[in-house]
Protein backbone atom coordinates (compact mmCIF):
# COMPACT_ATOMS: atom_id res chain seq x y z
CA UNK A 1 0.00 0.00 0.00
CA UNK A 2 1.45 3.37 -1.04
CA UNK A 3 1.44 6.38 1.29
CA UNK A 4 -1.72 8.45 0.89
CA UNK A 5 -1.21 11.96 -0.47
CA UNK A 6 -3.24 15.15 -0.02
CA UNK A 7 -2.99 18.37 -2.00
CA UNK A 8 -3.92 21.44 0.09
CA UNK A 9 -4.88 24.56 -1.90
CA UNK A 10 -5.17 27.80 0.11
CA UNK A 11 -3.86 31.30 -0.44
CA UNK A 12 -3.25 31.79 3.31
CA UNK A 13 0.26 30.71 4.32
CA UNK A 14 -0.64 30.07 7.97
CA UNK A 15 -3.56 27.86 6.99
CA UNK A 16 -1.40 25.79 4.64
CA UNK A 17 1.18 25.26 7.38
CA UNK A 18 -1.49 24.40 9.96
CA UNK A 19 -3.10 21.78 7.73
CA UNK A 20 0.24 20.21 6.83
CA UNK A 21 1.31 20.02 10.51
CA UNK A 22 -2.07 18.55 11.48
CA UNK A 23 -2.84 16.11 8.70
CA UNK A 24 0.55 14.48 8.10
CA UNK A 25 1.10 12.99 11.60
CA UNK A 26 -2.56 12.31 12.45
CA UNK A 27 -3.42 10.61 9.16
CA UNK A 28 0.06 9.24 8.41
CA UNK A 29 -0.04 10.79 4.96
CA UNK A 30 1.96 13.11 2.73
CA UNK A 31 0.68 16.67 2.33
CA UNK A 32 1.68 18.95 -0.54
CA UNK A 33 0.59 22.60 -0.31
CA UNK A 34 0.09 25.23 -3.03
CA UNK A 35 -1.20 28.82 -2.86
CA UNK A 36 -3.42 29.01 -5.96
CA UNK A 37 -5.78 27.11 -8.22
CA UNK A 38 -3.37 27.45 -11.14
CA UNK A 39 -0.55 25.91 -9.09
CA UNK A 40 -2.92 23.14 -7.99
CA UNK A 41 -3.75 22.16 -11.59
CA UNK A 42 -0.05 22.11 -12.45
CA UNK A 43 0.67 19.90 -9.43
CA UNK A 44 -2.12 17.49 -10.32
CA UNK A 45 -0.60 17.07 -13.77
CA UNK A 46 2.77 16.27 -12.16
CA UNK A 47 1.69 13.59 -9.65
CA UNK A 48 -1.15 11.51 -8.24
CA UNK A 49 -3.14 12.66 -5.21
CA UNK A 50 -5.73 10.76 -3.19
CA UNK A 51 -7.48 13.93 -2.06
CA UNK A 52 -7.61 17.64 -2.82
CA UNK A 53 -8.53 19.97 0.07
CA UNK A 54 -9.21 23.38 -1.44
CA UNK A 55 -10.32 26.76 -0.16
CA UNK A 56 -13.19 28.40 -2.07
CA UNK A 57 -12.33 32.09 -1.73
CA UNK A 58 -9.00 32.58 -3.51
CA UNK A 59 -7.73 35.29 -5.91
CA UNK A 60 -7.46 34.71 -9.68
CA UNK A 61 -9.12 31.26 -9.68
CA UNK A 62 -11.65 30.54 -6.94
CA UNK A 63 -12.20 27.08 -5.45
CA UNK A 64 -15.40 26.32 -7.38
CA UNK A 65 -13.67 27.04 -10.69
CA UNK A 66 -10.77 24.83 -9.59
CA UNK A 67 -13.23 22.08 -8.62
CA UNK A 68 -14.89 22.26 -12.02
CA UNK A 69 -11.51 22.07 -13.81
CA UNK A 70 -10.41 19.09 -11.70
CA UNK A 71 -13.62 17.17 -12.38
CA UNK A 72 -13.23 17.70 -16.11
CA UNK A 73 -9.83 15.99 -16.05
CA UNK A 74 -10.12 13.57 -13.10
CA UNK A 75 -13.80 12.90 -12.34
CA UNK A 76 -12.98 10.25 -9.70
CA UNK A 77 -10.58 12.42 -7.68
CA UNK A 78 -11.99 13.17 -4.21
CA UNK A 79 -12.23 16.91 -3.51
CA UNK A 80 -13.19 18.53 -0.20
CA UNK A 81 -13.97 22.27 -0.18
CA UNK A 82 -13.46 24.66 2.74
CA UNK A 83 -14.27 28.32 3.29
CA UNK A 84 -14.75 30.93 6.01
CA UNK A 85 -17.54 32.39 3.90
CA UNK A 86 -19.74 29.34 3.76
CA UNK A 87 -23.42 29.30 2.95
CA UNK A 88 -25.95 26.64 2.07
CA UNK A 89 -26.05 27.88 -1.53
CA UNK A 90 -22.27 27.63 -1.92
CA UNK A 91 -22.21 24.17 -0.36
CA UNK A 92 -24.98 22.94 -2.66
CA UNK A 93 -23.19 24.35 -5.71
CA UNK A 94 -19.90 22.66 -4.68
CA UNK A 95 -21.64 19.31 -4.18
CA UNK A 96 -23.40 19.64 -7.55
CA UNK A 97 -20.08 20.23 -9.30
CA UNK A 98 -18.66 17.11 -7.66
CA UNK A 99 -17.21 17.96 -4.24
CA UNK A 100 -17.29 15.08 -1.76
CA UNK A 101 -17.62 17.30 1.34
CA UNK A 102 -17.82 20.94 2.41
CA UNK A 103 -16.07 22.23 5.55
CA UNK A 104 -16.65 25.66 7.06
CA UNK A 105 -13.85 27.60 8.73
CA UNK A 106 -13.02 27.92 11.56
CA UNK A 107 -13.10 24.16 12.03
CA UNK A 108 -12.48 21.85 14.95
CA UNK A 109 -9.26 19.94 14.22
CA UNK A 110 -10.55 16.61 15.58
CA UNK A 111 -13.67 16.90 13.45
CA UNK A 112 -11.54 17.86 10.46
CA UNK A 113 -9.38 14.74 10.88
CA UNK A 114 -12.44 12.48 11.00
CA UNK A 115 -13.97 14.02 7.86
CA UNK A 116 -10.71 13.94 5.92
CA UNK A 117 -10.20 10.31 6.93
CA UNK A 118 -13.65 9.47 5.52
CA UNK A 119 -12.79 11.30 2.31
CA UNK A 120 -9.55 9.32 2.03
CA UNK A 121 -11.46 6.10 2.62
CA UNK A 122 -13.70 7.05 -0.29
CA UNK A 123 -10.61 7.54 -2.47
CA UNK A 124 -9.25 4.20 -1.34
CA UNK A 125 -12.51 2.43 -2.25
CA UNK A 126 -12.54 4.01 -5.72
CA UNK A 127 -8.91 3.05 -6.28
CA UNK A 128 -9.59 -0.51 -5.07
CA UNK A 129 -12.63 -0.85 -7.35
CA UNK A 130 -10.57 0.28 -10.35
CA UNK A 131 -7.78 -2.12 -9.41
CA UNK A 132 -10.15 -5.06 -8.89
CA UNK A 133 -11.84 -4.31 -12.21
CA UNK A 134 -8.48 -4.53 -13.94
CA UNK A 135 -7.65 -7.72 -12.04
CA UNK A 136 -11.00 -9.25 -13.00
CA UNK A 137 -10.39 -8.39 -16.64
CA UNK A 138 -6.92 -9.93 -16.40
CA UNK A 139 -8.27 -12.96 -14.55
CA UNK A 140 -10.86 -13.47 -17.29
CA UNK A 141 -8.15 -13.21 -19.93
CA UNK A 142 -5.87 -15.61 -18.07
CA UNK A 143 -8.54 -18.13 -17.07
CA UNK A 144 -8.89 -17.03 -13.41
CA UNK A 145 -5.13 -16.75 -12.78
CA UNK A 146 -4.76 -13.82 -10.36
CA UNK A 147 -1.57 -12.02 -9.39
CA UNK A 148 0.20 -8.68 -9.45
CA UNK A 149 3.60 -9.76 -8.09
CA UNK A 150 6.75 -9.68 -10.21
CA UNK A 151 6.93 -13.52 -10.47
CA UNK A 152 3.35 -13.67 -11.77
CA UNK A 153 3.88 -10.81 -14.20
CA UNK A 154 6.70 -12.89 -15.68
CA UNK A 155 4.34 -15.86 -15.92
CA UNK A 156 1.70 -13.75 -17.70
CA UNK A 157 4.30 -12.44 -20.13
CA UNK A 158 5.51 -15.99 -20.86
CA UNK A 159 1.93 -17.19 -21.43
CA UNK A 160 1.37 -14.38 -23.94
CA UNK A 161 4.61 -15.23 -25.70
CA UNK A 162 4.11 -19.01 -25.96
CA UNK A 163 0.42 -18.70 -26.87
CA UNK A 164 1.34 -16.99 -30.12
CA UNK A 165 3.31 -20.05 -31.23
CA UNK A 166 2.25 -23.59 -31.99
CA UNK A 167 5.09 -25.23 -30.07
CA UNK A 168 4.88 -27.73 -27.23
CA UNK A 169 4.64 -26.24 -23.73
CA UNK A 170 5.79 -27.81 -20.45
CA UNK A 171 4.33 -26.26 -17.28
CA UNK A 172 6.17 -27.04 -14.05
CA UNK A 173 5.35 -26.18 -10.46
CA UNK A 174 4.31 -27.60 -7.12
CA UNK A 175 0.85 -29.07 -6.59
CA UNK A 176 -1.79 -26.38 -6.26
CA UNK A 177 0.06 -23.63 -8.13
CA UNK A 178 -2.41 -23.47 -11.02
CA UNK A 179 -0.94 -25.60 -13.79
CA UNK A 180 -4.37 -26.53 -15.19
CA UNK A 181 -5.46 -22.87 -15.31
CA UNK A 182 -2.20 -21.96 -17.02
CA UNK A 183 -2.73 -24.61 -19.68
CA UNK A 184 -6.25 -23.33 -20.32
CA UNK A 185 -4.89 -19.78 -20.62
CA UNK A 186 -2.29 -20.85 -23.18
CA UNK A 187 -5.02 -22.50 -25.26
CA UNK A 188 -7.48 -19.60 -24.85
CA UNK A 189 -4.91 -17.04 -26.04
CA UNK A 190 -3.65 -19.14 -28.95
CA UNK A 191 -4.85 -19.29 -32.54
CA UNK A 192 -6.35 -22.68 -31.63
CA UNK A 193 -8.78 -21.15 -29.13
CA UNK A 194 -11.80 -21.96 -31.31
CA UNK A 195 -10.73 -25.60 -31.48
CA UNK A 196 -11.24 -28.25 -28.78
CA UNK A 197 -9.34 -28.27 -25.49
CA UNK A 198 -8.95 -31.81 -24.14
CA UNK A 199 -7.52 -32.26 -20.62
CA UNK A 200 -6.14 -35.65 -19.57
CA UNK A 201 -5.26 -36.38 -15.93
CA UNK A 202 -2.59 -38.98 -16.63
CA UNK A 203 -2.05 -40.46 -13.11
CA UNK A 204 -5.75 -41.28 -12.68
CA UNK A 205 -5.89 -43.56 -15.74
CA UNK A 206 -4.26 -47.05 -15.62
CA UNK A 207 -1.53 -47.53 -18.23
CA UNK A 208 -3.37 -50.12 -20.33
CA UNK A 209 -6.45 -47.89 -20.48
CA UNK A 210 -4.51 -44.64 -20.97
CA UNK A 211 -2.99 -45.87 -24.22
CA UNK A 212 -6.37 -46.73 -25.74
CA UNK A 213 -7.87 -43.47 -24.43
CA UNK A 214 -5.13 -41.37 -26.00
CA UNK A 215 -4.79 -43.13 -29.35
CA UNK A 216 -8.10 -44.99 -29.80
CA UNK A 217 -8.49 -48.53 -31.08
CA UNK A 218 -9.94 -50.66 -33.86
CA UNK A 219 -12.68 -53.20 -33.40
CA UNK A 220 -11.21 -56.48 -32.13
CA UNK A 221 -7.98 -54.91 -30.85
CA UNK A 222 -8.65 -56.56 -27.48
CA UNK A 223 -11.36 -58.63 -25.82
CA UNK A 224 -13.92 -55.89 -25.15
CA UNK A 225 -13.17 -53.79 -28.26
CA UNK A 226 -16.56 -54.32 -29.90
CA UNK A 227 -16.24 -51.30 -32.17
CA UNK A 228 -13.87 -48.59 -33.35
CA UNK A 229 -13.07 -45.79 -30.89
CA UNK A 230 -11.55 -42.40 -31.61
CA UNK A 231 -8.73 -41.46 -29.25
CA UNK A 232 -8.38 -38.19 -27.36
CA UNK A 233 -5.73 -36.98 -29.82
CA UNK A 234 -8.30 -37.28 -32.60
CA UNK A 235 -10.87 -35.49 -30.43
CA UNK A 236 -8.36 -32.67 -29.96
CA UNK A 237 -7.71 -32.29 -33.71
CA UNK A 238 -7.01 -28.62 -34.54
CA UNK A 239 -7.04 -27.80 -30.86
CA UNK A 240 -4.94 -28.55 -27.78
CA UNK A 241 -4.49 -31.57 -25.53
CA UNK A 242 -3.35 -31.05 -21.94
CA UNK A 243 -1.39 -33.98 -20.47
CA UNK A 244 -1.53 -33.25 -16.74
CA UNK A 245 1.26 -34.75 -14.59
CA UNK A 246 3.16 -36.17 -17.54
CA UNK A 247 5.92 -37.33 -15.18
CA UNK A 248 3.71 -40.22 -14.07
CA UNK A 249 3.25 -41.87 -17.47
CA UNK A 250 5.12 -45.11 -18.20
CA UNK A 251 8.12 -45.37 -20.58
CA UNK A 252 5.86 -47.24 -23.04
CA UNK A 253 3.41 -44.34 -23.26
CA UNK A 254 6.34 -41.91 -23.40
CA UNK A 255 7.64 -43.67 -26.51
CA UNK A 256 4.26 -43.43 -28.24
CA UNK A 257 3.88 -39.77 -27.27
CA UNK A 258 7.35 -39.06 -28.63
CA UNK A 259 6.19 -40.39 -32.00
CA UNK A 260 3.22 -37.99 -31.91
CA UNK A 261 5.57 -35.07 -31.23
CA UNK A 262 7.98 -36.09 -33.96
CA UNK A 263 5.64 -37.31 -36.69
CA UNK A 264 2.34 -35.57 -35.85
CA UNK A 265 0.56 -38.89 -36.21
CA UNK A 266 -0.91 -41.64 -34.04
CA UNK A 267 -1.55 -45.36 -34.50
CA UNK A 268 -4.77 -46.65 -32.90
CA UNK A 269 -4.48 -50.00 -31.11
CA UNK A 270 -5.07 -52.88 -33.49
CA UNK A 271 -4.60 -50.74 -36.59
CA UNK A 272 -1.77 -51.02 -39.12
CA UNK A 273 -2.25 -47.53 -40.51
CA UNK A 274 -1.34 -44.23 -38.89
CA UNK A 275 -3.63 -41.22 -38.54
CA UNK A 276 -2.37 -37.66 -38.96
CA UNK A 277 -3.39 -35.29 -36.13
CA UNK A 278 -3.05 -31.52 -35.85
CA UNK A 279 -2.79 -31.10 -32.09
CA UNK A 280 -0.79 -28.85 -29.82
CA UNK A 281 0.54 -30.65 -26.74
CA UNK A 282 0.59 -28.84 -23.40
CA UNK A 283 2.01 -30.90 -20.56
CA UNK A 284 2.54 -30.34 -16.85
CA UNK A 285 4.38 -31.91 -13.95
CA UNK A 286 5.10 -31.29 -10.27
CA UNK A 287 8.14 -33.58 -10.44
CA UNK A 288 11.79 -33.00 -11.29
CA UNK A 289 11.97 -34.69 -14.69
CA UNK A 290 15.76 -34.41 -14.87
CA UNK A 291 16.02 -36.48 -11.70
CA UNK A 292 13.65 -39.03 -13.23
CA UNK A 293 15.83 -39.10 -16.35
CA UNK A 294 18.88 -39.81 -14.18
CA UNK A 295 16.96 -42.63 -12.50
CA UNK A 296 15.94 -44.16 -15.83
CA UNK A 297 12.24 -43.38 -15.30
CA UNK A 298 11.84 -40.74 -17.98
CA UNK A 299 13.12 -40.65 -21.55
CA UNK A 300 15.62 -37.87 -22.13
CA UNK A 301 14.66 -37.41 -25.79
CA UNK A 302 11.00 -37.16 -24.80
CA UNK A 303 11.84 -34.54 -22.15
CA UNK A 304 13.61 -32.29 -24.64
CA UNK A 305 10.72 -32.65 -27.07
CA UNK A 306 8.34 -31.55 -24.30
CA UNK A 307 10.47 -28.80 -22.82
CA UNK A 308 10.46 -26.53 -25.87
CA UNK A 309 8.66 -23.63 -24.17
CA UNK A 310 8.78 -24.05 -20.38
CA UNK A 311 6.55 -22.16 -17.95
CA UNK A 312 7.56 -22.39 -14.30
CA UNK A 313 4.88 -21.44 -11.77
CA UNK A 314 6.10 -19.96 -8.47
CA UNK A 315 4.85 -21.41 -5.17
CA UNK A 316 2.59 -19.16 -3.12
CA UNK A 317 5.29 -18.55 -0.50
CA UNK A 318 7.36 -16.81 -3.20
CA UNK A 319 4.54 -14.44 -4.17
CA UNK A 320 3.14 -13.44 -0.79
CA UNK A 321 2.20 -9.99 -2.03
CA UNK A 322 -0.53 -11.74 -4.08
CA UNK A 323 -2.14 -13.47 -1.08
CA UNK A 324 -4.54 -10.64 -0.21
CA UNK A 325 -5.63 -10.32 -3.84
CA UNK A 326 -6.03 -14.09 -4.24
CA UNK A 327 -8.01 -14.37 -1.00
CA UNK A 328 -10.37 -11.57 -2.10
CA UNK A 329 -10.82 -13.15 -5.54
CA UNK A 330 -11.48 -16.64 -4.14
CA UNK A 331 -13.83 -15.27 -1.49
CA UNK A 332 -16.01 -13.49 -4.05
CA UNK A 333 -15.93 -16.50 -6.37
CA UNK A 334 -17.03 -19.04 -3.74
CA UNK A 335 -19.55 -16.81 -1.96
CA UNK A 336 -21.36 -16.63 -5.30
CA UNK A 337 -20.86 -20.32 -6.08
CA UNK A 338 -22.09 -21.42 -2.63
CA UNK A 339 -24.99 -18.95 -2.68
CA UNK A 340 -23.67 -17.28 0.47
CA UNK A 341 -23.86 -13.55 1.35
CA UNK A 342 -20.79 -11.44 0.64
CA UNK A 343 -18.16 -11.83 3.36
CA UNK A 344 -14.75 -10.36 4.12
CA UNK A 345 -11.61 -11.58 5.84
CA UNK A 346 -10.63 -10.05 9.18
CA UNK A 347 -7.38 -8.12 9.38
CA UNK A 348 -5.70 -10.53 11.77
CA UNK A 349 -6.63 -13.56 9.65
CA UNK A 350 -5.25 -11.86 6.53
CA UNK A 351 -2.07 -11.14 8.46
CA UNK A 352 -1.80 -14.84 9.38
CA UNK A 353 -2.31 -15.74 5.74
CA UNK A 354 0.76 -13.63 4.94
CA UNK A 355 2.83 -15.64 7.44
CA UNK A 356 1.44 -19.12 6.73
CA UNK A 357 3.76 -21.54 4.79
CA UNK A 358 1.10 -22.65 2.22
CA UNK A 359 2.62 -26.03 1.37
CA UNK A 360 -0.54 -26.76 -0.64
CA UNK A 361 -0.28 -23.42 -2.44
CA UNK A 362 -3.39 -21.81 -3.97
CA UNK A 363 -5.42 -25.00 -3.67
CA UNK A 364 -4.83 -24.99 0.09
CA UNK A 365 -5.77 -21.30 0.33
CA UNK A 366 -8.92 -21.97 -1.68
CA UNK A 367 -9.95 -24.83 0.60
CA UNK A 368 -9.48 -22.65 3.69
CA UNK A 369 -11.49 -19.83 2.12
CA UNK A 370 -14.36 -22.24 1.42
CA UNK A 371 -14.24 -23.49 5.03
CA UNK A 372 -14.34 -19.90 6.26
CA UNK A 373 -17.38 -19.10 4.12
CA UNK A 374 -19.27 -22.11 5.44
CA UNK A 375 -18.26 -21.97 9.10
CA UNK A 376 -18.26 -18.21 9.85
CA UNK A 377 -21.43 -17.06 11.58
CA UNK A 378 -21.10 -13.41 10.55
CA UNK A 379 -20.06 -11.49 7.45
CA UNK A 380 -16.43 -11.55 8.68
CA UNK A 381 -14.22 -14.64 8.52
CA UNK A 382 -11.98 -14.82 11.61
CA UNK A 383 -9.16 -17.17 12.63
CA UNK A 384 -11.41 -19.20 14.92
CA UNK A 385 -13.77 -19.94 12.01
CA UNK A 386 -11.10 -22.00 10.23
CA UNK A 387 -9.22 -23.34 13.26
CA UNK A 388 -6.27 -20.92 13.08
CA UNK A 389 -4.65 -20.26 16.46
CA UNK A 390 -4.45 -16.47 16.47
CA UNK A 391 -2.12 -16.11 19.44
CA UNK A 392 0.32 -18.69 18.14
CA UNK A 393 0.28 -17.27 14.62
CA UNK A 394 0.93 -13.63 15.51
CA UNK A 395 4.41 -12.48 14.46
CA UNK A 396 7.00 -12.17 17.21
CA UNK A 397 8.77 -9.13 15.83
CA UNK A 398 7.76 -5.99 13.91
CA UNK A 399 9.79 -6.94 10.82
CA UNK A 400 7.65 -10.00 10.05
CA UNK A 401 6.86 -8.56 6.63
CA UNK A 402 10.56 -8.39 5.80
CA UNK A 403 10.52 -11.89 4.33
CA UNK A 404 8.87 -10.63 1.16
CA UNK A 405 9.07 -6.83 1.07
CA UNK A 406 12.38 -6.83 -0.78
CA UNK A 407 10.39 -7.49 -3.96
CA UNK A 408 8.18 -4.42 -3.44
CA UNK A 409 8.70 -0.74 -4.36
CA UNK A 410 10.07 1.34 -1.47
CA UNK A 411 6.74 2.89 -0.47
CA UNK A 412 4.88 -0.42 -0.59
CA UNK A 413 7.66 -2.14 1.36
CA UNK A 414 7.55 0.61 3.99
CA UNK A 415 3.77 0.35 4.28
CA UNK A 416 3.91 -3.46 4.58
CA UNK A 417 6.45 -3.19 7.37
CA UNK A 418 4.35 -0.52 9.12
CA UNK A 419 1.29 -2.74 8.80
CA UNK A 420 3.12 -5.69 10.36
CA UNK A 421 4.44 -3.47 13.15
CA UNK A 422 1.05 -1.93 13.96
CA UNK A 423 -0.71 -5.27 13.90
CA UNK A 424 1.91 -6.77 16.18
CA UNK A 425 2.20 -3.79 18.56
CA UNK A 426 -1.50 -2.97 18.83
CA UNK A 427 -2.45 -6.65 18.82
CA UNK A 428 -0.25 -7.26 21.84
CA UNK A 429 -1.74 -4.22 23.60
CA UNK A 430 -5.27 -5.44 22.95
CA UNK A 431 -4.41 -8.95 24.11
CA UNK A 432 -3.03 -7.45 27.30
CA UNK A 433 -6.15 -5.33 27.90
CA UNK A 434 -8.65 -7.92 26.75
CA UNK A 435 -9.73 -5.80 23.79
CA UNK A 436 -10.26 -2.63 25.86
CA UNK A 437 -9.33 0.18 23.46
CA UNK A 438 -9.40 2.92 26.10
CA UNK A 439 -6.98 1.01 28.33
CA UNK A 440 -4.77 0.11 25.37
CA UNK A 441 -4.56 3.81 24.41
CA UNK A 442 -3.46 4.68 27.95
CA UNK A 443 -0.86 1.92 27.88
CA UNK A 444 0.79 3.27 24.72
CA UNK A 445 0.34 6.99 25.40
CA UNK A 446 -2.08 7.71 22.54
CA UNK A 447 -5.45 9.42 22.54
CA UNK A 448 -8.26 6.86 22.20
CA UNK A 449 -9.40 8.46 18.93
CA UNK A 450 -5.88 8.31 17.49
CA UNK A 451 -5.57 4.62 18.37
CA UNK A 452 -8.96 3.92 16.79
CA UNK A 453 -7.86 5.68 13.61
CA UNK A 454 -4.78 3.45 13.39
CA UNK A 455 -6.92 0.37 14.07
CA UNK A 456 -9.35 1.35 11.30
CA UNK A 457 -6.53 1.93 8.86
CA UNK A 458 -4.99 -1.50 9.47
CA UNK A 459 -8.34 -3.29 9.89
CA UNK A 460 -7.62 -4.32 13.49
CA UNK A 461 -10.79 -5.29 15.38
CA UNK A 462 -10.86 -5.09 19.19
CA UNK A 463 -13.53 -7.81 19.18
CA UNK A 464 -10.93 -10.35 18.10
CA UNK A 465 -9.07 -9.86 21.38
CA UNK A 466 -12.00 -10.04 23.79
Amino acid sequence: MSVRSILVVDDETDMRHLLKRTLEPDLDCRVVTVASGKAALAQIEEEHFDLVLADIKMPEMDGLTLLHRIKQVLPDLTVVMMTAHGSIETAVEAIKIGAYDFITKPFDLDSLIVRIEKALERSSLIKENIRLKKVCESAHLFQDIVGESAPMQRVFETIRMVANTDLTVLITGESGTGKDLTARAVHALSNRSKGPYVPVNCPTVPEQILESELFGYKKGAFTHATGNKRGLFQEAHRGSIFLDEIGDVSPTIQTKLLRVLQEKEIKPLGDTATVKVDVRIIASTNQNLKEKIAGGEFREDFFYRLNVLPIKLPPLRERREDISLLATHLLAKHCAKLNQPTKHISGDLLHMFMEYPWTGNIRELENIIVQGIMFSKSDEIRPKDIGFDKKAALPTKPAAAGKYVENLPYRDAKESTLEAFNFDYIGNLLKKTGGNVTQAAKECGLERQSLQQIMRRYNISADDFR
